[in-house]
């Protein structure tokens, strides 16, 4: 009951219009600059920066370049010398799973979940993307079919039904702002998505350690999900932000109550001035979401909660200046 009452609506509210987007972007930007600013400068893997010796890109062999870097299968298959670049130490590269199944686009208080999603996904990137770190994300509309790598930076990539897509990670500010543009513009399909398919697409290809954002209601089955995140959190540092609206832990009395199913389209009617009704649904909800935040917490991940009907910066400034407070202290959880 908690699940179809989490993904449904009474009136269903739009998605957000791109022009509509694109104001809520410049907004986060200064809410974000002014309030969380500064707060993760200094986290790095290496305590002093160097060349590295993580791989990177490659590129062709200029006279002078170190011989031990030569990357032989691109050398072979171009035949062209090639040589590996490596990342540097200080440099921090963070990845984003963005879910925008159909259960997002459902809200009852200030926001949509999924405009807490590309919220959360500005936060993140504002925060990291200083000093050279790159940042990239992976982004699921529903269903299980994958999409090849596309650039984003002319503009949000194409979307349909079953689409996992990959944003490539790069540095700049300017690479960041397309990123956010290309979130924002991702259209929301019907369907119920692949969680678990979503994290996995960080899993592989093995990437150098560094910082991981999932961001979900994580209304999935855990055990579709549980694994992936596990992986992940092997090697690097993981973070998992739930989306949460206040109807999907407590109903309203308001009589029959129409909802429905955005991912299968199911219409029901809820009798909410049933108390009991009301009672169970609460439990179930609760239990819920006890059993995601075990899950997460099982997985290793930090888990950050907001709530549509909540001031989602003031959480996430608590939040990270916790995180930052017991990094001082020596645990991180």
């Amino acid at each position: 009951m908690a699940r179809a009452a989490a993904v449904t609506s009474p009136t269903p509210r739009p998605a957000a219009v791109p022009d509509r987007s694109e104001a809520v972007l410049s907004r986060l930007q200064l809410l974000v600059t002014r309030k969380l600013d500064g707060l993760l400068q200094g986290d790095y893997a290496g305590l002093l920066p160097g060349p590295g010796s993580e791989a990177g890109e490659s590129r062709e062999y200029r006279p002078g370049d170190d011989v031990r870097r030569m990357d032989w299968p691109v050398t072979a298959r171009t035949t062209t010398p090639h040589v590996r670049r490596t990342v540097a130490d200080r440099e921090l590269e963070t990845w984003l799973a963005l879910d925008l199944s159909a259960s997002l686009d459902f809200g009852t208080g200030q926001w949509l979940k999924r405009e807490v999603v590309v919220a959360a996904a500005a936060a993140i990137t504002h925060l990291t993307v200083r000093g050279g770190n790159r940042i990239g994300a992976v982004i699921g509309t529903g269903g299980g079919a994958s999409a090849p790598a596309r650039r984003w930076r002319g503009g949000p990539p194409p979307a349909g039904p079953g689409v996992l897509t990959r944003l490539p990670a790069r540095s700049g500010r300017k690479e960041a702002q397309g990123l956010l543009r290309a979130v924002a513009g991702t259209a929301i399909q019907p369907g119920r998505g692949d969680l678990g398919a979503l994290i996995e697409m960080l899993n592989r290809p093995p990437r150098r350690r560094g910082v991981a954002v999932v961001v979900s209601d994580f209304l999935a089955p855990a055990e579709q999900w549980t694994r992936p995140m596990r992986k992940l959190r092997v090697r690097h540092d993981v973070l998992a932000i739930e989306v949460v609206d206040p109807r999907e832990l407590e109903l309203p009395d308001v009589g029959v109550l129409p909802v429905i199913d955005p991912e299968s389209g199911e219409l029901h009617e809820v009798q909410t001035a049933d108390p009991r009704l009301r009672q169970r649904y609460a439990e179930a909800a609760a239990a819920q979401r006890a059993t995601i935040a075990a899950a997460l917490r099982g997985a290793g991940a930090a888990h950050l909660r907001l709530r549509t009907d909540r001031d989602w910066l003031l959480d996430m400034v608590r939040f990270v200046a916790a995180q930052r407070h017991a990094r001082t202290r020596g645990t991180t959880r």
